[in-house]
């Protein structure tokens, strides 16, 4: 429940502040724009800069962000790995959480994670329950069949289990949140505007770049 009254204040800040919007060339700095993960956490692929999203479809701020953070999808730089990463702080939250990753299972995020975002912030459908998630998968032409065996799947329990775990790993208390390369992490609250979000993402990743080109 605390975890959940931070995600709620979190939201709150950024109804005010998170909106879209330009930034010019910014040196963003630590504890004002982002902050360091401590303690650092492994990354998946340790050739690459590694950057998460922690989000949540029920999240309005994670549903208006999409078109900033889409449009940076298309130019990120080669050396970035991207992961979207749900985040668990309730029963609802992993009710979604598990949607996402049944898609994963089944190959088939790119097609159906707008559309989640749509049924849930525009169409306002729950899509909590197995049933109507069944439904709603069915709708993208996934059998009955498919579902239940991605859904009751190892690989998805497993991604379940770690997810519950990340945030807390991460310090991450409210969505959308990033996290770059397992050293540092930038939200609402901070990065106080979506583009600004992205503008601090891309200092991180040059931060973290540097680090690694020849002297």
């Amino acid at each position: 429940m605390f975890r959940y009254v931070l995600a709620c204040i979190f939201l709150c800040v950024f109804s005010v502040a998170g909106f879209p919007g330009q930034v010019g060339v910014e040196s963003f700095k630590e504890g004002t724009d982002y902050e360091r993960i401590d303690p650092p956490q492994p990354t998946a692929d340790p050739s690459k800069i590694e950057v998460i999203e922690f989000f949540w479809y029920g999240c309005p701020h994670c549903y208006h962000f999409e078109p900033e953070l889409n449009a940076w999808l298309k130019s990120k730089p080669d050396n970035v790995l991207f992961i979207r990463q749900p985040a668990i702080f309730n029963a609802t939250w992993a009710a979604h959480a598990k949607a996402y990753f049944t898609a994963q299972a089944l190959g088939i995020v790119d097609k159906v994670h707008d559309d989640f975002y749509d049924a849930i912030q525009n169409k306002k459908r729950a899509l909590e329950s197995e049933k109507d998630l069944a439904k709603f998968f069915a709708e993208h032409g996934v059998s009955q069949a498919d579902f239940q065996k991605a859904y009751h799947s190892f690989a998805v329990d497993t991604s379940m289990r770690q997810a519950e775990a990340m945030a807390a790993r991460y310090g991450v208390t409210g969505t959308p949140s990033i996290s770059v390369n397992g050293k540092y992490r930038t939200s609402g609250p901070l990065a106080k505007t979506y583009a600004r979000m992205i503008a601090i993402t891309d200092f991180l990743i040059a931060k973290e770049s540097a680090t690694r080109s020849p002297r």
